[in-house]
């Protein structure tokens, strides 16, 4: 692309989506600037905007694939170095007042997720862009106004621990702004994002917003007295409840990021009464305390550590003319239940850039007009493609949570799971996988995962009633030709003399029985 056809993008926020975008664009040959609200986030004191601390991350086939295809050599490599792969969920529960945990495999080829520092990630794709001459990065600078019609936007300067002087001060006492021109913005500055805020202004843009009734506060499992992990580092674990759960994922420094999920009127219930939660605890999550974390331990982070809601947003269309789109959270923020907000998020970014090549945007020697054009059908395209599919895993995520707190125990659960992993092991060739495996290790999309299992089940559900209907035929048929043996007399003299011969056996299994 010549310095004259070159496009100026403008991406507001800096965070793992915002800092993939800008690679994308910029190794197109655009010149790319980078505008963060927050100090440099490779800065172990720039503190998130309204919390110390964040939910792991995991790292899937979807987040991986757009990584990869940045173009950036060693990148993705790099950052799986940093990851810790873990191939099932660890249940934990106490019963009889012993304690117990159950592996269940996420996949039946072995395939795992990868459980990745939030800043770990965010300092590498920032790295990579402080090593690209088409990029500047502008931090502290909050997007305080945007006119998509004449491609312009304006960004208020803050300096971090300097008091603007009264004359300095620019209109109602805020930091002077600068003006910024640009082709093209890209709008990844989260679920409270300016840049969808500014862009309703100018589009007609459906917005659904929905705080659900739980809660979250980090927790942290310390290594132990060694240095080793406390538990396994390979699973993902969960202590469900019916209404609520205790989750614990393993990071780099031999620790885990614990998280508890629970009603508000839990929490408000143990922030009247702090004597209550290691009761609270031993009797919902038995093996956290004291086993892993201490008592004082758990009071202070619950007491510290803030107590959060979680979001859900939901918006069409993403993109407003040639001149702005939105990404990630700022376009679907979703619940952390599926493990897919960052991995939706990168895979926005590639979906975006695959719409802008096949339209022609980048081709060589394109005018501004026909480029703008093409940018414009580009966006549209992505709006009509992403919708559907944010919607999707906004929906899943949703229903994951009831799965992840009560149904992992279900016998039911356990039967589906069962029989779709095997048949995806045996018979291959019938495409049969579970719904967690299409998410998570596949860049199937979304809408299509939903319909798929939609299938699925309705198969399953033919395969099922075509059993028992064929079962109690065979029975009838037995019946009617040996019915003798299937007289209410004769089944009650083998139903005694079968109890007698096996319980002397089932009385010492019993007692030899792992309770």
């Amino acid at each position: 692309m010549t310095a004259s056809s070159r496009q100026k993008v403008v991406v507001v926020g800096a965070g793992p989506v915002g800092s993939l975008a800008a690679l994308y664009a910029a190794s197109r040959g655009d010149e790319v600037e980078v505008y963060e609200l927050r100090g440099d986030l490779r800065d172990p004191g720039t503190v998130p905007l309204n919390f110390t601390k964040s939910i792991n991350l995991a790292l899937s086939e979807r987040g991986i694939a757009s990584i990869r295809q940045s173009h950036r050599p060693g990148l993705i490599e790099d950052v799986l170095h940093e990851t810790i792969p873990m191939f099932g969920r660890m249940i934990h529960g106490r019963e009889r007042g012993q304690l117990w945990e159950a592996a269940q495999a996420y996949d039946v080829h072995g395939r795992a997720i990868n459980a990745v520092d939030r800043g770990t990630l965010n300092n590498a794709l920032l790295d990579e862009l402080e090593r690209t001459p088409n990029v500047k990065l502008f931090f502290n600078h909050k997007l305080t106004g945007a006119d998509f019609r004449t491609n312009k936007a304006w960004f208020e300067r803050r300096i971090p621990g300097e008091t603007p002087q009264p004359d300095s001060l620019g209109v109602a006492g805020r930091s002077p702004e600068i003006e910024v021109s640009y082709d093209y913005l890209i709008g990844a500055d989260g679920a409270h994002s300016a840049t969808r805020y500014h862009m309703m202004k100018f589009a007609r843009v459906d917005y659904q917003q929905e705080y659900i009734d739980t809660i979250w506060c980090e927790f942290r499992i310390p290594p132990s007295e060694k240095g080793e992990f406390r538990i396994s580092p390979n699973h993902l674990h969960i202590w469900p409840g019916r209404e609520f759960m205790f989750i614990a994922l393993p990071s780099a420094d031999k620790s885990f990021t614990c998280t508890l999920f629970a009603p508000s009127a839990h929490y408000t219930s143990l922030e009247n009464a702090h004597e209550d939660l290691h009761a609270f605890f031993d009797e919902h999550f038995p093996g956290v305390c004291p086993e892993l974390i201490d008592p004082e331990a758990l009071r202070e982070q619950f007491n510290f550590n803030p107590h959060l809601p979680l979001i859900s947003i939901k918006c069409r269309p993403h993109h407003h003319g040639s001149t702005v789109v939105v990404i990630g959270d700022a376009a679907h923020a979703v619940l952390p239940f599926y493990g897919q907000g960052l991995n939706a998020g990168l895979e926005d970014v590639r979906v975006l850039f695959e719409q802008l090549d096949e339209h022609g945007v980048y081709d060589p020697d394109t005018s501004v007009y026909t480029r703008s054009v093409r940018r414009q059908a580009a966006f549209k395209a992505y709006t009509d493609v992403r919708c559907d599919d944010a919607h999707a895993i906004n929906d899943l995520s949703k229903e994951n949570y009831l799965e992840m707190r009560a149904g992992v125990k279900s016998p039911l659960y356990k039967l589906r799971k069962s029989i779709e992993e095997t048949i995806d092991r045996h018979l291959p060739f019938l495409g049969w996988k579970t719904q967690y495996a299409r998410i998570s290790f596949s860049t199937q999309r979304y809408s299509e995962v939903i319909q798929a299992v939609q299938h699925q089940s309705q198969m399953l559900g033919i395969g099922l009633t075509s059993a028992m209907i064929t079962a109690a035929g065979a029975l009838s048929v037995l019946m009617w030709k040996y019915p003798r043996y299937f007289s209410p007399v004769s089944f009650a003299r083998w139903s005694l003399h079968g109890l007698a011969n096996v319980w002397p056996r089932l009385r010492f299994v019993n007692a030899d029985f792992p309770k």
